[in-house]
């Protein structure tokens, strides 16, 4: 069989899905469909390796798998699965995973119907110039409405719904018609297995005993072990120890040509020398030009990582080396916190990925953490000229060294039942919101199209879009640029000393209100002192908000039992003087649970 012959029967696809639509589960019937794994061998979200992606059913990491499957017309066809994430945080290595296949599974709940994330992924498909074949899932459910739904899926997404895919991944029906719309209508992959090497890099990880794995998908030519390549925007050269496709189980193959997926092992110990969206060549047969779509992975979100125990520090940043193999996309460096102490600043690919990366470092290394407010990167314009990126708000520059203040925006979309519309729009409007675009797709479903400073989506925005739709309305976002925006630095003082942690950078018109929420909110949690205390909010050294703290007081007039009032007056004296003088030399300890409560990252939580 000659090579060509070999790619007809290959096809390469992923499946994408808004969260909860049944991407997952779908997956699972197809590795049963094609006898990939065993009964025995059989479980929930089989690819989703990590115990959180099975609680929150969701795709953190790409996998993929080859799959051996006979057609109806008795051909054996090689189907190559790769399972993507489907969170907004991980937009462009879905884009990567995207990159490596010809087709796209869109798989729509035939309840629910289109959704934020069901257009976004749809979107992305359509800029990779994939074959997109609908499929409509959970068929089996009395609520399922597949006629309004294909038209639905014409109507918003663009591509033709009548020829969907109707199945039920829990009970297996129509399953097999998915397979077969996969080979009728996936196109095979094309390339040259004789041209100069050229493969793309979607995925890596690191294994402890072998270093990193590599998923790769091969554009151009052959590689084979003991050939030397190169990573062309690394310019990491090394030996491929090993060659090999995911069964699931790793299986070594001797070759891997134009049109394959597997994964290679090179030996190399640093998973930043592997970049997602990288091209691998031969060394000596090199081909003309890298393939396009890569672009350096930038955090968008930071935060501050502090340990409550100061003697976990040396341990946290341990913690923090291991997890970094793992994941190229996060950073960190040391910070110090007048207020919590020693930590480190970390960038995360957005709120789900901030929350992952904390619940890993407690759950996998024994970790008690607590995490600053998280910040967005703004852009600083300065007097001299000089342009620079703040990430802690702590470091923004006097008043008198800036020209202007840049913030983050992104493009929200929103879908919700029209029901909910007015309370979508008001608390759009109240985050800053510019609106772009208003359509009602059916006469139940609306979509909802803003411009918004990413900061106002990073506070607490999914959590108010849940409170006001009561749970219906779905979100996707994705970057638009910087904008000019009339910001300033919200100091919170307690006790006349300024707190770093709990620094703000706000919108001007937002700074009162803001302020005196932060400062009421202080005031319920800092215990009392034996002298007041003062707490204030503050824009450079006007004071905008202020609350304070009365102190416990002892009735030193108690043993008093009659005679001049002189006496009382000098025992009432000499408690405030003790009291003045304790509150130059006193500290206020502002609790742990201060920073929990007042910057609650809860809005990070749950699917989007």
């Amino acid at each position: 069989m000659t090579p060509s012959d070999q790619q007809r029967f290959i096809r390469n696809f992923s499946i994408i899905a808004h969260i909860d639509h049944g991407k997952s589960t779908l997956a699972d019937r197809v590795l049963e469909l094609t006898h990939a794994i065993s009964a025995r061998d059989a479980k929930e979200q089989y690819l989703d390796s990590m115990d959180l992606e099975r609680e929150r059913g969701i795709t953190i990491k790409a996998a993929a798998v080859r799959l051996r499957y006979e057609a109806r017309s008795g051909e054996a066809h090689v189907l190559n699965l790769i399972d993507t994430p489907g969170h907004v945080d991980f937009n462009y290595e879905v884009s990567r995973s995207l990159a490596a296949c010809e087709g796209a599974l869109l798989v729509v709940d035939a309840v629910q119907g289109v959704e934020a994330q069901t257009l976004a992924n749809a979107y992305l498909a359509i800029d990779n110039n994939l074959e997109i074949v609908p499929v409509l899932n959970k068929i089996d459910l009395p609520a399922a409405r597949p006629t309004e739904v294909m038209a639905e899926i014409e109507e918003v997404v663009g591509i033709e719904g009548r020829q969907a895919i109707l199945c039920s991944a829990k009970t297996g029906q129509g399953v097999q018609d998915v397979l077969e719309a996969v080979i009728s209508r996936i196109p095979a992959p094309g390339g040259d297995p004789a041209a100069p090497l050229k493969a793309l890099i979607f995925d890596s990880w690191f294994d402890s005993f072998r270093g990193v794995v590599t998923l790769i998908r091969v554009v151009d030519g052959t590689m084979r072990t003991g050939e030397l390549v190169e990573m062309l925007a690394t310019g990491t050269q090394a030996e491929i120890q090993d060659l090999g496709v995911f069964t699931p189980a790793a299986t070594p193959v001797a070759a891997l040509s134009a049109g394959e997926v597997g994964f290679i092992i090179t030996g190399v110990k640093d998973v930043r020398k592997t970049q997602i969206g990288d091209t691998i060549t031969h060394v000596r047969r090199r081909c003309e030009g890298a393939l396009a779509g890569f672009q350096q992975v930038r955090p968008v979100v930071f935060a501050g990582l502090f340990p409550i125990d100061g003697g976990a520090y040396e341990e946290l940043r341990d913690a923090l080396d291991r997890l970094r193999l793992n994941d190229a996309a996060f950073s960190y460096e040391p910070e110090s916190s007048l207020a919590l102490g020693l930590g480190f600043r970390c960038g995360f690919l957005g709120l789900l990925h901030m929350e992952i990366v904390q619940e890993r470092l407690e759950r996998e290394y024994s970790l008690d953490l607590i995490t600053s407010a998280p910040t967005v990167v703004y852009r600083v314009e300065l007097t001299s000229g000089e342009t620079v990126d703040i990430d802690n708000p702590a470091a923004l520059p006097e008043p008198t060294r800036l020209n202007q203040l840049l913030e983050p925006f992104v493009d929200v979309t929103i879908h919700a039942p029209s029901d909910y519309v007015g309370a979508i729009l008001k608390l759009c409007e109240e985050r800053r919101g510019i609106q772009k675009d208003i359509r009602y797709l059916t006469k139940n479903r609306v979509l909802v199209h803003y411009d918004m400073p990413f900061a106002e989506v990073v506070f607490d925005f999914f959590d108010k879009l849940k409170s006001c739709s009561r749970g219906y309305a779905t979100l996707d976002y994705h970057p638009v640029g910087y904008r000019a925006g009339d910001l300033v630095r919200l100091d919170i003082l307690v006790d006349a000393r300024p707190v770093d942690a709990l620094t703000l950078i706000v919108h001007r018109d937002n700074a009162y209100a803001r302020g005196k929420d932060l400062v009421a909110r202080l005031r319920e949690i800092i215990p009392r002192q034996s002298y007041e205390v003062r707490i204030q909010a503050a824009l450079g050294r006007r004071v905008i908000a202020s609350e304070s703290i009365r102190p416990y007081r002892k009735d030193v007039t108690a043993k008093l039992y009659g005679g001049d009032i002189t006496r009382k007056r000098k025992l009432l004296e000499k408690q405030k003087e003790g009291k003045r003088r304790m509150k130059q030399v006193g500290k206020v300890e502002i609790p742990q649970e201060a920073f929990l409560a007042v910057f609650d990252t809860g809005g990070a939580k749950g699917k989007k």
